[in-house]
């Protein structure tokens, strides 16, 4: 099976996508970040050496955003992420998926998940706020592999780790940008260091 990489990513309307850091910087800022990070997300992790599936809600704009054109697209299942992230690793063959919130990711850093996975059962690249930036796996998944995690939580890394049998490879960790804290970290990271 060919490697696949799902990046779940929302259509960019006011008021859907970023919420969280709506709240701190208003809808229309945060929905002009929000199509940045997804496009830089898209150009960068784009690569002949596996196939990128656009996993987008909602459904009904499937084909329909010119952000998305040139990418396969399939509609994410209804519902919270446990059966959102079960129906994309149901599929045989090494399987990686990312969110559109974290902008430093790369095709190496893809590259590295899916080598990886040669050796390992599992691959995830640990985000700062708990979570994770990426989760891959030799599909499928048991069906309720993902039941009782945590979501949005500072254990929800922990919680799917602790459902593998331990045969998991770390990535590096990422900010989630996901609120104005996180995003002043991320532009702190790129200024330049003062001697």
């Amino acid at each position: 099976m060919r490697p696949t990489l799902f990046v779940v990513a929302k259509a960019p309307i006011m008021g859907r996508a970023k919420t969280r850091l709506a709240r701190d910087i208003g809808p229309v800022h945060a929905k002009r970040l929000y199509r940045a990070m997804m496009g830089q997300v898209l150009r960068q992790v784009r690569d002949p050496r596996w196939d990128t599936v656009l996993a987008v809600t909602p459904p009904h704009l499937l084909g329909h955003v010119p952000d998305w054109e040139g990418y396969t697209q399939i509609p994410q299942v209804s519902g919270s992420l446990t059966p959102r992230l079960a129906a994309l690793f149901a599929r045989k063959g090494p399987t990686l998926t990312i969110g559109t919130d974290c902008p430093q990711v790369n095709a190496s850093d893809i590259a590295q998940a899916f080598r990886a996975l040669k050796s390992r059962k599992h691959v995830f690249g640990p985000a700062s706020d708990g979570g994770f930036w990426l989760m891959g796996t030799n599909g499928p998944l048991p069906v309720d592999f993902f039941e009782g995690v945590r979501w949005s939580h500072a254990e929800t890394l922990s919680d799917i780790t602790a459902r593998t049998d331990g045969t998991f490879a770390v990535l590096r960790m990422l900010t989630d940008v996901d609120d104005l804290t996180a995003l002043q970290a991320y532009r702190q990271s790129f200024r330049p260091q003062h001697e």
